[in-house]
Order: C-alpha cells, then sequence, then structure tokens
C-alpha cells in the first residue's frame, strides 16, 4: 500500500502469472524439437517414427510440466473449488494449542468447518476475535490460516493488517479506504479463497474497516468478482473488560468457566464494540448490516492455563517438562483481581521471555539427567 507498509501477502494475479510462464516454457520445449530436426543434418537421418515418438514426449511432458498437480508440488497455488478443510487435523490444532478457551474453539471449529463445506455460501466468513492481551487470538488466527493455506503467515493468499503500520494517520483515512479496497479486490480475483487478518481493530481509525463492506455483504459479485469464498478475521482488545466482567460474575457466583455460553457474551460484544469510540468498528455498517458471522469471545486466563502454555512452550523449545520450573514462570505472573487473583492480566503472552529467565536451569538439570 502505497502510504503505509504493505500488508502481508502476496499482489494480485502473481501465481496465475508465473503459471502461465511455466506452461509457455514447457510448450516452447514443445515446438522447437520440430526446428531442430529441420536444422541439424543429423536428426533428417532419423526414421519418421522416432521424430514422430519424439514430438509425441515433448506433447505428454508439456501436458505434464503445466498440469497443476506437479506445478503445485512446487508452488503455492491457491486450493481448487470444493477442496475441503480436514476437520479432525483443525480440532486437534485446537485443542492442543489454545488453552482455556472452550467458547472460541467450538465457535470457530463449527463455523469455519460449515462454511468450508459450503459449496456456495452467500457471503464470505466474517469473524470477530475479542479478548485481553495474551488470550489467544492471534494464535487462533494463524491456526485458521495454516488449515486454509499450508503456509500460514508466509503464504502469499494470507494477508495481515496491523492498524498502527498499515493505517497510522488519521488524515489519510480515505486513501486507506481505496487502497484497502483495491488489495482486496486485486487478491481475491488472483484467489477466491484468501484470508484476511486484521490486527489491532481496537486501534484502527474509525471508518477505515466500512471500506470492505461491500465485499462482506451477500452480493453474488461485486464489479465481476466472487469474494464469498474469502475469509476475513478481525482481532481487537475492544470489549475485554466486558468478557472479564462475565467470566468473574460466573466465578462469583460458584459457576464453572465451561458453562459461560456464546449467548451470555455475544450480544454484550456486539453492541459494546459498535459504541465504543475507541474500536475501529465504532459505529460501523459492516456490524450495522449484521455482516459479522460470529463475535467470538476470549475468556481471561487462569493460572492452570498459564501453566499449560508453559508446558507447550517448553516442549516446543525441546525441554523436558519440569513442574517446578512450569510453577516458577506462572508465579511470576500477575493476575487480578487485585485480593483473588484469580486472572492472568497478560495471559500467556509473556511466557517465552519469563522462560528465557529460566533457561540456564533448564539447560543444566537437562545435562545432569543426561
Amino acid at each position: 500500500m502505497a502510504a503505509a507498509a504493505a500488508p502481508h501477502g502476496a499482489g494480485a494475479g502473481g501465481g496465475a502469472q508465473a503459471r502461465g510462464a511455466w506452461r509457455a516454457l514447457a510448450a516452447a520445449m514443445a515446438r522447437s524439437l520440430p526446428l531442430l530436426w529441420v536444422l541439424l543434418p543429423g536428426l533428417a537421418a532419423l526414421e519418421p517414427l522416432s521424430v514422430g515418438l519424439a514430438l509425441g514426449v515433448a506433447s505428454a511432458l508439456t501436458g505434464y510440466l503445466s498440469h497443476p498437480r506437479f506445478y503445485c508440488s512446487y508452488v503455492e497455488c491457491c486450493p481448487r473449488a470444493g477442496q475441503r478443510l480436514n476437520a479432525s487435523a483443525l480440532k486437534a490444532q485446537l485443542d492442543n494449542r489454545l488453552f482455556g478457551q472452550h467458547l472460541a474453539k467450538d465457535v470457530v471449529l463449527k463455523a469455519v468447518l460449515g462454511f468450508s463445506n459450503n459449496p456456495s455460501p452467500k457471503k464470505p466468513l466474517m469473524l470477530s476475535l475479542h479478548g485481553w492481551a495474551g488470550t489467544g487470538k492471534n494464535f487462533l488466527s494463524q491456526i485458521l490460516a495454516e488449515q486454509v493455506h499450508p503456509a500460514g503467515l508466509r503464504s502469499k493468499f494470507v494477508h495481515l493488517f496491523l492498524a498502527t503500520l498499515h493505517f497510522p494517520h488519521h488524515d489519510q483515512v480515505k486513501l486507506y479506504k481505496e487502497q484497502l479496497q483495491n488489495w482486496i479486490r486485486g487478491n481475491v480475483s488472483a484467489c477466491p479463497s484468501s484470508v484476511f487478518i486484521f490486527d489491532e481493530m481496537d486501534k484502527m481509525h474509525p471508518g477505515v474497516i466500512d471500506a470492505i463492506k461491500p465485499f462482506l455483504d451477500y452480493y453474488e459479485e461485486v464489479d465481476g468478482v466472487s469474494y464469498r469464498k474469502a475469509i476475513f478475521i478481525f482481532l481487537s482488545n475492544a470489549g475485554g473488560d466486558l468478557i472479564n466482567k462475565a467470566a468473574l460474575d460466573f466465578w462469583t457466583s460458584g459457576k464453572r468457566r465451561e458453562d459461560i455460553q456464546l449467548k451470555d457474551l455475544e450480544p454484550l460484544l456486539s453492541v459494546g464494540v459498535f459504541n465504543n469510540k475507541n474500536s475501529g468498528l465504532w459505529r460501523s455498517s459492516i456490524i450495522d448490516r449484521n455482516l459479522v458471522d460470529y463475535f467470538v469471545p476470549f475468556l481471561p486466563l487462569e493460572q492452570r492455563h498459564v501453566k499449560m502454555c508453559v508446558r507447550a512452550e517448553m516442549t516446543a523449545r525441546g525441554y523436558a517438562v519440569d513442574e517446578k520450573i512450569v510453577q516458577a514462570v506462572a508465579d511470576e505472573m500477575t493476575y487480578f483481581p487485585k485480593e483473588e487473583k484469580i486472572y492472568s492480566d497478560k495471559g500467556c503472552k509473556t511466557v517465552q521471555a519469563k522462560l528465557d529467565i529460566h533457561e540456564d536451569l533448564v539447560m543444566r538439570e537437562m545435562k545432569a539427567r543426561g
């Protein structure tokens, strides 16, 4: 984007152009054989059958090299129409990598699989994830991106926008809206199943995100382009206070957090975010037109969930899980409310940094065991 850093992801048409170049090269190889036969005297002495066989091989080679299966084994391609997500793989990823978020897991799993299995959705999938920092919003969006496009955030079909990086200036909102529309239009034209992630929605200038409203609506096409296979994900801290209060009310009344249902929080979120002047969705036509399929709440994490994050991080680093270190890292986190100390005020966001402090101890213990 001209006025700011370009969003992560490829520009429109890159895959199609590269694929066309590959096919042209293969075709050129096939066309060169008859020419060589004329130019080189030795080849003229070959039996017609031999030459015909060579031409046949070249023709077959052309078809093979230009076939999507061969091409896409070396270059990332947009998923073919009708390709469905692996339900068991998505569920396993959510179960093994996202902790303390039963609502988010359940809602997102059903929403994404339902969307993927629908051969003709009426609109793109639009998810808005809300909660305090460190509760897993970014993590979940990465998992979804990886399921649709295996390269995840590195994929040229996955586009990550950061409000403070890509849309920093209030006086350039009009320009941002125009550039955003052009970027999305071009990339969906290149790959209908493109994924667009908008992080820091609570820091986005009001009005910018309304630029994508036509693409989220129930239109078969907009200017000749269908957006119905695309996925849009908003990530925001807005509404986190409402979610935390509801979770604390459940705890105070003696109810389990697992008993919290989507209906307990989603209405609060949609109204709260719409009326929040510090939200990029303040009085947004996207909410007003009911184009957000799900407002997904991320609950505050308890110490037991923080410990799960520590164990997962130790395992990812190749360390044996040491419960003393797990407890030490969890104890270094700060919790709220001040008296009860139930929820981590940073979720699992600083787990990696705090585990770094204990790395020398971990390595010494590993050598001692080793």
